[in-house]
């Protein structure tokens, strides 16, 4: 395991910052939501369906996706309590995709058929996930980590593919994002037999 370095950052104080990161853009999901302002008079059913339905789901998607990778990123933090400079910095980046997460679930709440916004989105996903499958590399380094990488890396090669079908068909690429959830069932599957470390 690597000793720690006097330079070496304390990772401890990123996942103070990363807890109120991971807080305000999870929250700052629904502020994109129609306030009730917006009708004229009381509205019925069909009205409510049309003005919410693709806004909640993109809402919720992006909050599951948000709390997974929270999930993801607390457990690599446990497992790398010092790191150097370059680690941290692609941290903050990790973070800051976080953080724009808000933004491009916005678009595609309010532009869910354009194929050019579902393309965007889905690419922000593939950037949040490959930056978190990069982190889980450097973290498991000269470590028997096979499950954390494989749970790390199959929402990656689940959302690559549905940001391809988006350019075509941006209706149907949030069900193959959906299944980019997998992870946590093949990390599961492949699961370190118990004795071995983990």
């Amino acid at each position: 395991m690597h000793k720690p370095d006097p330079d070496d950052f304390e990772m401890r104080r990123l996942e103070s910052l990363s807890n109120t990161i991971f807080g305000v853009a999870m929250t700052l999901l629904a502020y994109d939501l129609p306030r009730a302002s917006q009708f004229a008079h009381a509205p019925g059913w069909a009205e409510l369906y049309h003005v919410y339905a693709g806004r909640l789901i993109s809402l919720m998607l992006s909050f599951i996706i948000a709390g997974v990778f929270w999930i993801s990123h607390h457990r690599r933090l446990a497992r790398q309590p010092h790191a150097q400079r370059g680690v941290v910095l692609i941290n903050l980046l990790f973070l800051l995709s976080i953080i724009l997460l808000p933004v491009t679930t916005g678009l595609d709440g309010n532009y869910s058929q354009s194929s050019a916004v579902a393309v965007l989105y889905g690419l922000h996903l593939c950037t949040i996930a490959g930056l978190n499958s990069w982190l889980w590399l450097l973290a498991t380094r000269g470590q028997h980590r096979r499950p954390e990488l494989v749970g790390a890396l199959a929402p990656l090669v689940l959302l690559l593919p549905g940001t391809a079908v988006a350019a075509v068909a941006p209706q149907y690429a949030p069900y193959i994002w959906v299944l980019a959830f997998g992870a946590l069932l093949a990390h599961r599957l492949v699961r370190e037999e118990p004795g071995k470390p983990s």
